[in-house]
This record gives structure tokens, C-alpha cells and sequence, in this order.
């Protein structure tokens, strides 16, 4: 958060030889960024979101394809350290995990499916 109160987006961007490679790295930021979560309510003047409401960070997989990728998929990591899976991109689609299985496995299943 800036020092108005607006918030900036930061996009980092990376390339990697196979699917595999770029799913284990988002697995293991997303990890990274979740554990770091702090859980505080964000106060907005109109309105109060809780933690699991608030995403601090989107990381998305998309390509080869650089203009329309055949694949488009990511988590949100939200304030409270929780991630949701989701593909898609204008429309987006939640990934339900199955019982025991993580945001990232959903993912994983997901892609494995098409």
C-alpha cells in the first residue's frame, strides 16, 4: 500500500521450459506468501473486508502461447494465508479441491484433465 492509501501492482513475470517447472515455481511463492500473511481486517471507509476476502497476491501460468495462451490458470493468496485455485482468465473458474488436496494438486488435477 502506498502512502495515499492506494495500491500498486507489482508484476514480475518469468519463463520456464515446461509446465512442470512453472507450476512448482508458483507452488512454492504461493507457499512463500501465504506463510508471510498477515491477518488483519482491512478498514475501509465504506466497508470492512475480512482477511479471507482480501488477496494480496494473484499468481497466474499462462502459455506457450504468448497472445492466447492455451493455458491460463493461478491461485490467489488471501490475506488470511488461505489460496484458491482458479483457471481461466476473464472468466474465471474457482478450482474445488477434493478432500485433503491442496490449491496447488487442484491445479495440478485440473491441468492433467484437459
Amino acid at each position: 500500500m502506498e502512502a495515499d492509501g492506494s495500491v500498486r501492482a507489482r508484476v514480475k513475470r518469468a519463463s520456464f521450459a515446461d509446465l512442470s517447472g512453472a507450476l512448482e515455481a508458483l507452488e512454492a511463492r504461493g507457499r512463500e506468501l501465504a506463510s508471510s500473511a498477515d491477518d488483519a481486517v482491512v478498514d475501509a471507509k465504506f466497508k470492512r473486508f475480512e482477511p479471507q476476502e482480501v488477496v494480496i497476491a494473484r499468481l497466474e501460468v499462462a502459455g506457450p502461447e504468448r497472445f492466447v495462451p492455451s493455458v491460463r490458470v493461478g491461485v490467489d493468496v488471501h490475506r488470511d494465508g488461505s489460496v484458491e485455485a482458479y483457471r481461466g482468465r476473464v472468466r474465471r473458474q474457482v478450482v474445488e479441491g477434493q478432500r485433503g488436496e491442496s490449491a496447488y494438486a487442484a491445479l495440478r488435477r485440473v491441468l492433467d484433465e484437459r
